[in-house]
């Protein structure tokens, strides 16, 4: 990626955006240390343009800068993926309710479409995947709360980190789809506590896959 081929904005958003995917890929997997010299040498720049990179990233939680260590990719303890998900399934699962409550059938159409993806994609993980998170971040745009997709879209983001995503285990995309089947048909039929159960239950099962531990988020977060 030498310099010539970066774009016109600033340049360490483009080496912040280059690192991002190459984490996102797994070029650069959790706990990796960050090598700057590398990096400047690969990418043909300076230390200025990558280091305000890794600022970047740090505050986005995907870089840990350790003191007179450097950057590392951040790892995420159990923990850390635990608390992701309680925060995202009361996030969701509130806004999953107030979709159900006031929306329109024809505001629905968008979901049902992203809901049919799913279905396309049963045998395509990283299709899949991608399809998934369209989905629940169409569902929280269709919601309205700018404060809430910010949240949720920074959170998705870290969890990309999870070294053991729920999506990974054998049969968990079966059963996801399953889940969000019976979203839809709560949503469509605007039963707002039947979708907000449906949705703690369909991040309970998330977070139970990707230890095998029984279904269960604190908080209230349970499944059914």
């Amino acid at each position: 990626m030498p310099q010539a081929s970066l774009t016109r904005r600033a340049l360490y958003e483009d080496v912040a955006e280059h690192l991002r995917q190459q984490i996102f890929g797994r070029q650069l997997e959790p706990g990796a240390w960050i090598d700057e010299l590398q990096l400047c040498a690969e990418l043909g720049i300076s230390r200025t343009p990558l280091r305000e990179a890794l600022k970047v990233l740090a505050a986005e939680g995907l870089v840990t800068m350790k003191v007179r260590r450097g950057a590392y990719v951040t790892e995420m303890s159990e923990q850390d993926v635990r608390e992701a998900y309680e925060l995202l399934s009361l996030l969701e699962s509130d806004a999953a309710a107030r979709v159900a409550a006031q929306a329109e059938p024809a505001a629905l159409a968008r979901l049902q479409a992203l809901h049919q993806e799913l279905e396309a994609q049963i045998d395509q993980h990283d299709a899949f995947f991608r399809a998934n998170e369209d989905f629940h971040m169409a569902l929280l745009a269709l919601e309205g709360n700018r404060w809430r997709q910010q949240i949720v879209n920074d959170l998705r983001r870290v969890m990309k980190l999870n070294r053991h995503h729920s999506l990974f285990k054998r049969g968990r995309l079966e059963e996801s789809l399953q889940e969000h089947r019976e979203l839809m048909q709560a949503l469509m039929a605007g039963e707002a506590e039947r979708t907000r159960s449906l949705m703690a239950r369909h991040f309970a099962n998330g977070l139970a896959a990707t230890r095998g531990a029984p279904a269960q988020l604190s908080g209230g977060a349970k499944s059914a």
